[in-house]
């Protein structure tokens, strides 16, 4: 049986020990799957300091999350590795990706803009993607809507699923018809299927 690693990095404002990220992780581990979560450089300041600050400069953030995978390859034996995150370090993921030599990449909440300034796009090394690519976006997420989305020329490599109801964080509304909870498993369903239908191909 093949086995892969999924390096799963956290978004821009939360650690790898918040909720979205333990219950995913939790929801996408399997026989097959282990998940690995890491802290970029500037969270683990936060978390020693007490002080919060930005994220690092986007060179140094593909250089911890390079780093990571470096790391996991030489712990493993000949596993292969997939990556991606949320929001931020989906991402980074994204932009690493191809360089990496990875299996696939999964995308929790693509920041595709900064909420309400959809002119500045952060979408022009999607439309040259190689390596094979999951996004799961919310149809209310502030950082790109399914119109929007639509209009981008992504990569042939990219698959974008849209959740009704959801945000950023793929949170649905108390009147929807899955709950958040719900959400959260179908997207760990989606990515773990994802990914094994790539590591078994």
């Amino acid at each position: 049986m093949k086995k892969a690693n999924f390096i799963f990095a956290h978004g821009a404002g939360a650690d790898s020990q918040s909720e979205f990220m333990t219950t995913l992780a939790k929801l996408i581990r399997c026989q097959q799957l282990n998940v690995i979560r890491f802290d970029f450089p500037y969270m683990q300041r936060r978390q020693f300091t007490g002080k919060k600050s930005p994220p690092d400069r986007m060179d140094k953030l593909q250089n911890a999350f390079i780093e990571q995978i470096e790391t996991i390859k030489a712990d493993t034996n000949g596993e292969q590795i997939f990556i991606g995150g949320k929001s931020m370090g989906g991402r980074v993921a994204t932009m690493i990706a191809d360089q990496v030599s990875v299996a696939g990449v999964v995308c929790f909440g693509y920041p595709f803009h900064p909420p309400g300034k959809p002119e500045k796009l952060r979408t022009e090394h999607l439309q040259t993607l190689q390596t094979p690519c999951l996004i799961l976006q919310g149809e209310r997420d502030t950082f790109g809507k399914v119109d929007e989305v639509s209009t981008y020329g992504l990569a042939p490599s990219i698959d974008v699923r849209w959740f009704k109801d959801a945000n950023h964080s793929l949170e649905t509304l108390k009147r929807s018809e899955i709950s958040t909870e719900q959400s959260w498993q179908l997207a760990a369903n989606q990515a773990q299927n994802f990914m094994l239908e790539q590591l078994n191909a």
